[in-house]
C-alpha cells in the first residue's frame, strides 16, 4: 500500500513538472500564476500554513536587489517583486535526513514568488534524484494549492 502511494505520488509529481515551464534549466520549477504579485504572495503563504506548515522566515529579495543595484554597480532591474518563503517540515525532513543526514544542506525548503516584465511566478529549487524527491512532491503539492489546481 504505501509503495502504491509513492508511486501514485511520484507520477503526480512528474506530471506537474512536465507541465511547468523551466526557466533556468533544470535549476528551478516555475509556474505562471494569473493574478498580482500580492495574490500570489497570500496564496502560497496560505498553501503553505495548508500543509501544517509554519513560515519561518520571508525573505523580501526582490526589494534587497532593488535596494543594492546601485551600491554594487547595476542598473539593471530583475523583479519587480521576488519574496521567497523558507518553512520546512518535521515528518518530511526526519525522513530524508534518516535516509542521509546530509540532506540538512537542503534544509530549509522555500517556495519563491516573483514578478518580471508583469508576469508572476510560483515556483521552487528542484532537488536531486533519490530521498529528496519527497520534498519536491511537497513543494509541488504547495505551489499546485497555491495556482488553485
Amino acid at each position: 500500500m504505501k509503495r502504491m502511494l509513492i508511486s501514485a505520488v511520484t507520477a503526480v509529481f512528474a506530471a506537474s513538472a512536465a507541465m511547468a515551464a523551466s526557466h533556468g534549466g533544470d535549476q528551478a520549477t516555475t509556474y505562471t500564476f494569473d493574478g498580482s504579485f500580492d495574490d500570489a504572495t497570500f496564496a502560497v503563504e496560505n498553501a503553505i500554513v495548508g500543509q501544517g506548515l509554519v513560515v519561518d522566515y520571508t525573505s523580501h529579495v526582490g526589494d534587497m536587489l532593488a535596494r543594492t543595484g546601485e551600491d554594487v554597480g547595476s542598473d539593471v532591474k530583475l523583479f519587480e517583486a521576488a519574496d521567497v518563503f523558507l518553512f520546512c517540515s518535521a515528518v518530511v525532513s526526519r525522513k530524508v535526513m534518516e535516509a542521509d543526514p546530509m540532506n540538512i544542506a537542503h534544509c530549509p525548503y522555500g517556495v519563491f514568488v516573483a514578478e518580471r516584465d508583469g508576469e508572476v511566478m510560483i515556483g521552487y529549487r528542484n532537488y536531486p534524484d533519490g530521498p529528496m524527491q519527497e520534498v519536491q512532491a511537497l513543494l509541488d503539492t504547495i505551489v499546485q494549492d497555491a495556482l488553485g489546481n
